[in-house]
């Protein structure tokens, strides 16, 4: 396997992702990611199954992967272009979501589905990005969003 370096096209897999992301089962929603650039854009990959958690609730016999674990998972995958670009020591620092905007959902996610997360920087200032996230399934878009976070102090 090709590892992220810091290289255009790099591949972070799941032992990275848990390096770097503070995230664990049953909220981690991302398994790894492709075409990390520095300080621009990622592309995180998330196999949804039917024994995700959320699916028993939500819903039963029609399970659907809910829109705001959708967002969580750009911003996972966002938090993880962060935390590589900056290279974070995870133990003394945590990437703090700050905003969501412009959220729109266009088809449902179900099992099955293999989700791949394009996140692109579209501004940074100091230790704040801002980021344009999708989630297409197929060449489908799903469900997109803008959003910003930040790094902080692990407390």
């Amino acid at each position: 396997m090709q590892r992220s370096e810091g290289k255009e096209g790099g591949n972070i897999e799941i032992a990275e992702v848990l390096q770097r992301l503070p995230h664990r089962y049953p909220f981690l929603l991302i398994d790894r990611a492709v075409d990390y650039v520095a300080n621009t854009s990622i592309r995180g990959i998330k196999n949804v199954t039917f024994n995700e958690p959320f699916f028993p609730g939500h819903f039963p016999g029609d399970p659907v992967m809910p829109g705001v674990l959708q967002i969580e998972a750009m911003a996972q995958t966002g938090a993880l272009l962060m935390s590589k670009t900056m290279d974070l020591d995870v133990s003394k620092f945590v990437i703090l979501f700050m905003a969501v905007d412009n959220a729109r959902f266009k088809r449902p996610v179900k099992p099955g589905d293999v989700l791949e997360i394009p996140v692109e920087v579209v501004f940074q200032r100091r230790n704040i990005f801002k980021f344009r996230g999708r989630i297409e399934v197929g060449g489908e878009l799903v469900s997109d969003c803008e959003f910003a976070a930040t790094k902080g102090d692990r407390t």
